[in-house]
C-alpha cells in the first residue's frame, strides 16, 4: 500500500497535532515542526529542502543538512531525501550522493530530466529512490510528462520481477493513477485544510487512495502515415 507524507509546517499545532499517526515529510527549509512530528508521527520523511532553495534563489548548506538528519535519522523510521541540484545534471548529483555521510539511511533523487539509465542505476544501488520532476518534465501530469513516467516504469518493470520502491516528489496526486509509487509526499494538508476546517479528513481522504501494485507497460501507438 501506498505510503502518504504529509508535508509541514501544518498550522495552527492544534491542526497538527489533530494528525496524530499519521506520516509527515518536514524539510530542512521548514523544520519548526520536526520534534512533534516524531513524537506523533507513524514516520518521517526528511527533505533537503533543494526545491524551496531552488524555486527561491537561496543557497544551500549541506553541512547543516548532515548535522540536522544526523540528530533525527536515531529514529528508525525516519528517512531523509539526499541532497540533489536542481537541473544541475547527472554528475552534479552522483557527486552529492558520494558526499551523503548516512549510508542508506537516505534516499538518492533522479530527476526526470536526466537519462533512464541512471535510474535504474540508482534503483541497483539504493534500497529506494525519489524521482522529482525538472526540466521539460517539471509540470505534473502534461502528455510529455506522462509520456515520461510511462518510458522510466516501462524500463523499470523490464528489469524488475517486483516493483522497486521508488518515492515520487510532490506526488500525493499520482494515488489512483497507474504508476505503482510505494510513497508519495505533498503539502496539500497544510496548504488547504483551512477551507473546510477539517485537515484530519483531508490527510485521510488521501490516505485512503492507493497506488496499484504494478505497471501495466502501455502499448506503443502506431502512427499512421
Amino acid at each position: 500500500m501506498t505510503i502518504h507524507y504529509h508535508g509541514t509546517p501544518i498550522t495552527p499545532n492544534a491542526a497538527l497535532l489533530s494528525l496524530a499517526g499519521k506520516n509527515f515529510c518536514v524539510s530542512h527549509a521548514n523544520p519548526q515542526q520536526v520534534e512533534t512530528c516524531h513524537k506523533i508521527g507513524q514516520s518521517v520523511m526528511l527533505d533537503n529542502g533543494a526545491f524551496t532553495a531552488w524555486t527561491q534563489g537561496k543557497p544551500t548548506n549541506w553541512e547543516k543538512y548532515y548535522e540536522w538528519c544526523d540528530k533525527w535519522l536515531d529514529y528508525s523510521t525516519t528517512w531523509a531525501v539526499i541532497p540533489d541540484a536542481i537541473d544541475a545534471g547527472a554528475e552534479v548529483q552522483d557527486e552529492l550522493i558520494k558526499q551523503w555521510p548516512h549510508g542508506d539511511r537516505g534516499v538518492p533523487v533522479w530527476h526526470m530530466d536526466e537519462p533512464i539509465d541512471r535510474l535504474l542505476t540508482l534503483l541497483d544501488q539504493w534500497p529506494m529512490v525519489c524521482m522529482g520532476s525538472a526540466g521539460d518534465y517539471a509540470k505534473l501530469l502534461t502528455p510529455k510528462w506522462e509520456a515520461r513516467m510511462d518510458d522510466a516504469w516501462s524500463q523499470i518493470s523490464k528489469r524488475h520481477r517486483r516493483t522497486p520502491k521508488v518515492h515520487m516528489l510532490r506526488g500525493m496526486q499520482m494515488c489512483r493513477l497507474r504508476w505503482p509509487f510505494f510513497s508519495v509526499d505533498s503539502t496539500d494538508v497544510a496548504r488547504n485544510h483551512n477551507r473546510d476546517g477539517r485537515p484530519k479528513g483531508r490527510a485521510e481522504m488521501w490516505d485512503a487512495s492507493q497506488c496499484p501494485a504494478e505497471f501495466v507497460i502501455q502499448p506503443e501507438q502506431l502512427v499512421l502515415a
